[in-house]
Order: C-alpha cells, then sequence, then structure tokens
C-alpha cells in the first residue's frame, strides 16, 4: 500500500517537475521571440537611425529593417527629408540708412544625419537662428534699390553664408528666398514721385530726339531740293494739291518761286542797311560824349 502511494506522490512530483519545466521553455522562447522582435527596427526611406552603444555613437543605419541590441543600444531617429523654415518679419536697415521690414524662408535639408544629431542639440533652431542674424547683416550691406531689384543675386549671398555656417552641422541649405519687404508710406510716395520724375525725364530725351533726326532729315532734304532747280516748283505744286485736296474755301495765288527769291534778297539787303545805319549813328553818339 505504501508503495502505492509513493508512486502516486512520485508521479504528481513528476508531473509537476515536466509543467514547470514546460513554462520555462515557454517562456524562455517567448523571451526570445521578444527580444529578436524589439531588436528589429523598421526605418523609413527617408529616416537614418543614429546609434549609441553604451552611450558611443558607433554610426548610423537604415532605411529598411534594422537590428538594434535592446539593452546596449539606443539610437535616434534623424529626418533627411527637405525641410521648409520661414524667417519672421525682421527690422532693418539698409546701406543708404532706410528702415524696412522684411521677411524670408528658407530650405534646408539634413544630409549627415550623424553630424546632426551628436554635433549640435536642435539643428532646426540653430538654423533659424543663423538665417534671421544673416539676413539683417546681408540685407544691411545693401541698398533699398538693390533690395527691390536684384533679388536673385541676394538670395544666393544669403543660401551661401548660411550654409557655410552650417555645414558643420551636417544641414545642406539648399535656397533662401527674401519673400516680402515692407517699405514706408513716406518712401513709397518718394518712389512714386522719382518714377515719375524718371518716366517724363525718358519721354523728354525720345521727343528730342526725334525732333533731332527730324531736323537732320529736313536738313537733308533741303540741301537735295536745292541742288535740283525744278524741285522746288515740284514741290510747290505737290503743297498746291494738298490743299486743294481739302474741303475749305482757301484761295490759291500762284507766285513765281523766282519771284519770292528776289523779295528774300532785297529784304536781306535793307536789313543789312538798316544794321549799318544803326551801327553808324551809335558810333557818332559814343563821339559826341567823347
Amino acid at each position: 500500500m505504501r508503495f502505492v502511494v509513493g508512486d502516486k506522490e512520485g508521479s504528481q512530483s513528476f508531473l509537476i517537475r515536466s509543467a514547470t519545466l514546460d513554462f520555462l521553455v515557454d517562456a524562455g522562447i517567448f523571451c526570445a521571440v521578444a527580444y529578436v522582435l524589439s531588436s528589429i527596427k523598421i526605418v523609413k526611406e527617408y529616416d537614418r537611425l543614429v546609434i549609441f552603444r553604451f552611450g558611443k555613437a558607433v554610426g548610423t543605419k537604415g532605411p529598411g529593417l534594422t537590428f538594434v541590441w535592446p539593452i546596449a543600444d539606443s539610437y535616434k531617429k534623424a529626418d533627411l527629408r527637405i525641410i521648409t523654415m520661414s524667417i519672421p518679419m525682421q527690422e532693418i536697415i539698409t546701406k543708404d540708412n532706410v528702415s524696412v521690414r522684411t521677411a524670408a524662408v528658407c530650405f534646408f535639408q539634413v544630409v549627415d544625419p550623424f553630424k546632426a544629431v551628436t554635433k549640435i542639440e536642435d539643428p532646426i533652431e540653430a538654423t533659424r537662428q543663423i538665417a534671421q542674424t544673416t539676413l539683417r547683416s546681408v540685407l544691411g550691406q545693401h541698398e533699398l534699390d538693390e533690395l527691390l531689384s536684384a533679388r536673385d543675386s541676394i538670395n544666393a549671398q544669403l543660401s551661401a553664408i548660411i550654409d557655410r555656417q552650417t555645414e558643420g552641422w551636417g544641414i545642406k541649405v539648399n535656397s533662401v528666398e527674401v519673400k516680402d519687404v515692407e517699405i514706408p508710406e513716406g518712401m513709397q510716395r518718394a518712389m512714386a514721385r522719382q518714377a515719375e520724375a524718371e518716366r517724363e525725364r525718358r519721354a523728354k530725351i525720345v521727343a528730342a530726339e526725334g525732333e533731332h533726326q527730324a531736323a537732320e532729315k529736313l536738313a537733308e532734304a533741303a540741301k537735295l531740293i536745292a541742288a535740283q532747280p525744278g524741285a522746288m516748283q515740284l514741290r510747290q505744286l505737290q503743297t498746291m494739291v494738298e490743299v486743294s485736296a481739302e474741303k475749305n474755301s482757301t484761295l490759291i495765288f500762284p507766285i513765281p518761286i523766282e519771284f519770292m527769291s528776289g523779295y528774300q534778297t532785297s529784304q536781306i539787303e535793307e536789313s543789312d542797311a538798316e544794321t549799318l545805319d544803326v551801327s553808324a549813328v551809335n558810333k557818332q553818339a559814343q563821339k559826341e560824349l567823347r
């Protein structure tokens, strides 16, 4: 009877040990699977993981499936996509002492995630601060007219300067665009008056050039007419035809050109004689005064 009882107790003890062993095996398998699953990371195409092993940066991983030791390794994610950052309105004094307000937008991205994580705490905020100070510095070196007309060259200058300063952080500045320039109202009126004066000046220059060219052509025509005796008569007939074609009551009395030439010659001679008489009278008066 004791043997039977002993057999029952032994069987129960065996079953308990077997169940415990099965539980431990299952728990071990579960922990192993959980350990493996927790070590596998899925990194997106535009992300990179900077791996720290026992606190020391050892490199970057990604994209795709990446294995990270759960206890020994930690990581920090870096986004490689282009970031659009608005630079708020800045008060700027231009080179010609004009106070303006301007804003800009900066496009940049992380090209070296290892540097972006290990060299600086917040690369986005640092880039924003650098962009603001550079914007004030660069625009202050230009006159107002340059800010309005040479926008492309100023944008290129801003982009190059900011990119040089952020290169050590693993950041590439693609472009910087000055998007708004607010000018004081008084300056706007002055610029409007200046533009109007410039338009008037150009109009006068164009009119003067036209008159100069017309005078040259008239002088050439006069030389041609003077070289051909019959040309003046032909021109007179053309003028008569043009006048008679109009619907008016004008009476035309043709006068020979020779008569007009003789009349003009006599008028010139009389004018010269009067000039000589006046000169003689002036000389006689001066003698009497002496």
